[in-house]
């Protein structure tokens, strides 16, 4: 019996002044904030210091620091940048992966708000016919068919030891949804998913046997902006 874990990453904060839903635009990049936090990361799975001096403290307690053997990023570049110093930090060649990447929106490029965004024209309406799918954006199932197949080129790549796969929260929520077995519709509000957190799969050989929830950068949260599109 194999062990491999395979950690889908959140980004970190992204620089955001107009509070637009980026979506897949490109040139959306980590705010200072977004960096620290994905310093933050690498240095809490490598097992080195952090930048404030404190030791991290791998998951679970372990004497040992993470065996990081793949990480892979979406190709935008707010993941390209979080995935790049837990590369850095393990020695690793960043891999890229479109299938890692943003939920495609119908309202990217623009803000999204009832009675002073997007949401007050009537052409967009259209758009929002069928949230169960849903009907402004690609499809719950689409996502997590491309995120399942990445998670398990990723699970074979490294297996025996874990991966890191830098993406986005919504692909990151429905594919955890669809590995517990609930449906992929659900309040966005709900979704425990922040920045530069980790859900982390636990496999034996091919079978799923676990997920764990994890949030290293907790303590920096409640400075980050509200992000749109992540």
């Amino acid at each position: 019996m194999v062990a491999t874990t395979v950690h889908l990453m959140r980004h970190g904060e992204v620089f955001n002044p107009q509070g637009v839903l980026y979506g897949r635009l490109p040139g959306y990049h980590l705010s200072e904030l977004g960096h620290e936090m994905a310093r933050r990361v690498a240095a809490h799975l490598s097992g080195s210091s952090s930048s404030d001096g404190e030791q991290p403290v791998p998951d679970g307690g372990a004497e040992h620091p993470f065996d990081v053997a793949v990480v892979i990023a979406s190709p935008l570049q707010r993941a390209q940048e979080t995935a790049t110093p837990v590369a850095e930090a393990f020695g690793l060649e960043l891999g890229t992966d479109e299938r890692l990447l943003e939920a495609g929106n119908h309202f990217e490029g623009m803000t999204f708000g009832v009675g002073d965004g997007s949401l007050r024209h009537p052409q967009h309406w259209p758009y929002l016919w069928n949230p169960l799918r849903p009907s402004w954006g690609e499809p719950y199932t689409q996502q997590v068919a491309r995120m399942r197949a990445a998670v398990e080129d990723a699970r074979v790549k490294a297996e025996g030891r874990e991966a890191v796969l830098v993406s986005h929260q919504l692909p990151v929520w429905v594919t955890r949804l669809s590995f517990e077995g609930k449906r992929l519709w659900h309040d966005p509000r709900k979704r425990q998913c922040s920045l530069a957190s980790l859900t982390s799969l636990r496999f034996e050989d091919d079978r799923l046997v676990g997920i764990h929830y994890t949030e290293p950068v907790a303590d920096l949260l409640p400075g980050a902006t509200k992000v749109s599109g992540a």
